[in-house]
């Protein structure tokens, strides 16, 4: 088939084997994959899985603060429930995206990936090419929990169904309403009050509250920090001051949609305009220099320095940026009202249904048991504490309601930093039909929820690109201009905001970005855009 092998199933699990028939160039061959769950007494329902402890070898992502998994009391009542041994080799995120296309191309593949950091792109690619098997067939025939899941919600399907008809990788869902506007700003109203400013309620009074924090020294340190920020962050930028400043909103694609139309922010005029703006606040010392260097660890630290220093940032979450003890000195600036009057708000692209939260590769000799052990994480119980940890330690029943709820997290200790201590994530479903049934919202995410349509949905100034899955032959043609996009843009913004320069590299970084084939980028988002829309 053209120039890359392709895989297709035919049939399931049938009396124990896998067929699988790939072609390349004109040769055609079918290989046989036999399928060994029944060797260690697989038991097509119920628990166990297998009667005879059986080890398989995942690989994958996980969080900074996390353990070894195999520590976590979860993951071992999993181990006891299902009689699934698994050897983890997750590494953190920025180690595994340094690594995982030495770990796709080698000989040593894993048996699967959990929260496989795959893109679409390597998806399609290893898909492609027999690394990654097809799903459904496995799903139809062991995985009752998902496969029902699926005939309830054909857009969650239809979200994780390639072009081809075949799935390569399982969700994670969570639909809570939250994702959407991840960059809340926050500011230390202890400070303000203090110097006698009142709540910013422009993007000028924002400036000039900045400005009296480092001129009047704020926190009496000599080392007042106005603002900090982490570009490029799912949840740490500062798209809604790019929004105010130059009327443009933003998202860390910087793809938005507005009105139907897909547009690329990072060659509008406007986005050129908030970056000269904010060139300005830099050399007056309103923007903390590490800004462009710092990774989540030290970000996060900084919010708990020793002595309180920072004036304002952006976080998900208050608490979680400065602790618990400052918590009641900072509040969520409101959606400012921007240069031009207006106040907007920027929709990002996180999706509630995403893709990628587990993949089967061609050396699993246990196929059938490895899908059965994905589904259990299906079970709404089991999917509600692989959200937040288990029920005992982070949740229990509310005897009222019946619902699992939020055990408060210990002093000095985040619910955000100890989630990602108890709980391991991977393939789950917790739908918005769960919230209401199953397990209630964590106090902090209702209290997100009320913020988000309050104070940002009614200000939203673009739509999030929609869980579209694109074909491969659409991802061959945008994958190297998106990473290379992706690469300019971070350079020439940090580069302009710290050392200025725009006004006359400005016109050569658009016709860098066009060369590279940006339009053609926009114009494949927008068929795809386009074709999704037409069949929803």
């Amino acid at each position: 088939m053209a120039t890359s092998r392709k895989l297709a199933v035919a049939g399931a699990l049938m009396a124990g084997t896998m067929l699988f028939t790939a072609c390349s160039g004109n040769s055609k061959g079918t290989t046989e994959i036999k399928d060994s769950s029944a060797d260690f007494g697989f038991q097509q329902s119920g628990l166990p899985i297998v009667k005879d402890t059986l080890t398989v070898k995942f690989s994958g992502t996980k969080t900074a603060l996390a353990p070894d998994y195999n520590t976590m009391s979860l993951v071992q009542q999993w181990e006891k429930d299902t009689n699934v041994h698994i050897e983890w080799q997750n590494l953190p995120e920025t180690v595994f995206k340094e690594k995982k296309n030495l770990i796709l191309a080698s000989g040593d593949l894993p048996d699967a990936f959990f929260n496989s950091g795959l893109t679409d792109a390597e998806i399609a690619t290893y898909s492609a090419s027999g690394t990654l098997i097809p799903l459904e067939g496995l799903i139809e025939k062991n995985a009752p929990n998902l496969s029902k899941l699926l005939t309830d919600r054909p857009d969650i399907k239809a979200a994780i169904t390639s072009s081809d008809g075949h799935i390569y990788s399982l969700p994670s869902i969570e639909e809570l309403g939250l994702v959407q506007f991840p960059n809340e700003m926050a500011i230390n109203t202890a400070w303000l009050d203090k110097l006698g400013i009142p709540m910013p309620k422009t993007v000028n009074e924002l400036h000039d509250a900045l400005l009296a924090f480092k001129n009047r020294d704020a926190s009496g340190t000599g080392k007042t920090i106005p603002l900090s920020f982490m570009p490029g962050s799912w949840c740490g930028d500062i798209v809604d001051l790019i929004a105010a400043l130059g009327g443009v909103p933003d998202n860390m694609d910087h793809r938005i949609v507005q009105d139907g139309k897909v547009i690329y922010t990072a060659t509008q005029d406007g986005y050129k305009k908030a970056l000269q703006t904010l060139h300005q606040w830099y050399q007056e010392g309103l923007i903390d220099p590490e800004s462009f260097s710092q990774d989540d660890k030290a970000y996060l630290a900084k919010g708990k320095a020793g002595t309180e220093n920072l004036g304002s940032f952006a976080w998900w979450e208050i608490k979680e940026m400065v602790g618990a003890d400052r918590a009641s000195d900072y509040k969520l600036l409101p959606v400012l009202e921007g240069v031009d009057g207006k106040r907007r708000a920027s929709q990002s692209n996180n999706q509630e249904i995403a893709r990628g939260a587990f993949a089967v590769t061609r050396a699993d000799k246990y196929p059938a048991a490895t899908i059965r052990w994905a589904d259990h994480l299906y079970d709404p119980i089991q999917s509600a504490q692989a959200n937040w940890g288990p029920i005992g330690e982070t949740l229990q029943k509310d005897p009222a309601t019946g619902l699992l709820t939020q055990i408060p997290a210990p002093a000095g200790t985040s619910e955000g930093e100890r989630r990602q201590k108890v709980a391991p994530g991977g393939p789950k479903a917790n739908t918005a039909e769960n919230f209401k049934n199953v397990v209630a919202p964590e106090p902090r995410a209702a209290e997100r929820q009320k913020t988000v349509q309050e104070n940002y949905k009614p200000f939203a100034a673009n739509d999030g690109y929609p869980p579209v899955p694109l074909s491969n032959e659409e991802i061959q043609q945008i994958s190297t201009i998106e990473s290379d996009a992706a690469t300019i843009v971070k350079q020439s913004t940090a580069k302009w905001i710290v050392s200025g320069g725009i006004e006359n590299e400005w016109d050569g970084y658009v016709s860098q970005l066009k060369n590279i084939g940006v339009d053609k980028m926009v114009e494949v988002y927008q068929q795809a855009y386009d074709r999704y829309k037409s069949n929803s």
